[in-house]
């Protein structure tokens, strides 16, 4: 029996529709040594598609989350608004991508781990802010991702079940979250992670960028036939 076509479509957004992952691993580096923390940039890197609640453990103890986590989480978050958030530009073929997701019936959700005035921004300079049907950010879920809080939050703002939707993102904490909320994870290339650990983590399918998925759309998850 065919697969049934989605219904809609659910994006991450910070390294799947934005290129935006160094300069957040930038802040968060200067972030942690303005607290007295030396990290390398890579392993900050490898964390990056997590939110501050879930990135912060891997690099600090117990009773320093507890000392300093507020404030460092503040002060990353100032300091990337100041300094970063200018930089960062949609990746090509975003507005493509969702023109033609929306012409084949879909609708579309964003759900990001980024602070709703940092999502406003990401839409715009993708191009998007008009081709978006519902969105969810950080302000939406108790826990961020690898924790499905967030997709969980889009499905019911799309009032759609799992199973006629798919993720598309660009880490393994997004196939992750999703596998937990029951949605498969379309995985792009252009966030930086390997395409191993992207399978590793459960996406069912990998391609190198929105373009990409794009030009080979007829054979993708997305176009599932009925």
């Amino acid at each position: 029996m065919a697969q049934q076509a989605p219904q809609g479509s659910i994006f991450d957004v910070d390294g799947t529709l934005v290129d935006s992952v160094d300069l957040h691993a930038k802040a968060w580096q200067e972030a942690f040594e303005h607290f007295g923390h030396r990290i390398p940039f890579a392993a900050i890197r490898s964390q990056i598609g997590k939110g501050g609640d879930q990135l912060m453990p891997v690099f600090l103890g117990p009773a320093e989350l507890r000392r300093i986590g507020a404030a460092l989480e503040k002060f990353r978050s100032d300091h990337f608004k100041r300094r970063y958030l200018p930089l960062v530009r949609g990746f090509p073929g975003v507005a493509d991508l969702f023109g033609h997701i929306r012409k084949a019936g879909q609708r579309i959700a964003l759900a990001s781990s980024a602070k709703g005035d940092e999502l406003a921004v990401y839409k715009d300079v993708a191009g998007i802010a008009d081709l978006i049907d519902v969105e969810t950010s950080s302000d939406d879920a108790e826990k961020s991702k690898p924790h499905p809080d967030i997709f969980e939050a889009a499905l019911d703002r799309l009032s759609l079940p799992a199973e006629r939707c798919v993720v598309v993102g660009d880490s393994p904490y997004d196939a992750e979250a999703a596998s937990k909320a029951g949605l498969p994870t379309i995985g792009l290339l252009c966030g930086g992670f390997p395409r191993e650990q992207l399978l590793y983590a459960g996406c069912v399918a990998i391609y190198a960028d929105p373009i990409d998925l794009l030009r080979n759309y007829a054979t993708t998850p997305l176009a599932a036939s009925d």
